[in-house]
């Protein structure tokens, strides 16, 4: 484990969320799709299961893709603005047979408000340990997911929706042709 459990978890479901949209796809399209993601991310406390909800975590996802996007001091800025704007007051908290780990805000605040805290959390961790150039852009080339390399050798290229197994694909497919010439 390269960072405490809690970053990880935060850094891959902002990733995640902020891989929700993009190149003209909504992978959020109902508050079911937020469910679905809510379980799949391990998210717990308050959750409404409503359309205001949905709206304010997909209102969230242009300001957590910007964080790939830009330099240190925009990384800073936008990961103090999100503290300041939830009144995050850092604690450490035991729930779920979870050990203690760091809440920012209540398990009741609104689930975007959680969700921007979690991920500005996360962020202030990579900001302090040097380690911002773990956030990536896929390098496949129709893609335009971003990713966290979490890899000990900082390896990592791809995103999670299979460009990797399209990328060596297609170089096999390129090396077959090129020996058949």
């Amino acid at each position: 484990m390269l960072f405490a459990h809690d970053t990880e978890c935060g850094l891959i479901a902002t990733a995640a969320l902020v891989n929700t949209t993009g190149g003209g796809r909504e992978e959020l399209p109902d508050v079911a799709a937020l469910d679905r993601f809510f379980t799949t991310h391990g998210w717990t406390g308050r959750h409404e299961h409503t359309e205001a909800e949905l709206r304010s975590v997909r209102e969230l996802r242009p300001r957590l893709r910007r964080l790939w996007h830009a330099d240190t001091d925009e990384i800073v800025e936008i990961v103090n603005g999100l503290l300041r704007e939830s009144d995050a007051l850092p604690q450490l908290i035991r729930h779920d047979d979870e050990p203690y780990h760091l809440h920012a805000v209540p398990r009741d605040a609104p689930l975007a408000t959680r969700m921007a805290v979690e991920a500005a959390m996360a962020l202030a961790d990579l900001v302090r340990s040097g380690e911002l150039s773990r956030l990536r852009s896929c390098e496949h080339p129709d893609c335009d997911n971003v990713l966290v390399d979490l890899s000990k050798n900082r390896s990592r290229r791809f995103c999670d929706a299979g460009c990797g197994n399209r990328a060596a694909v297609t170089a096999y497919r390129a090396r077959k042709a090129a020996s058949r010439t």
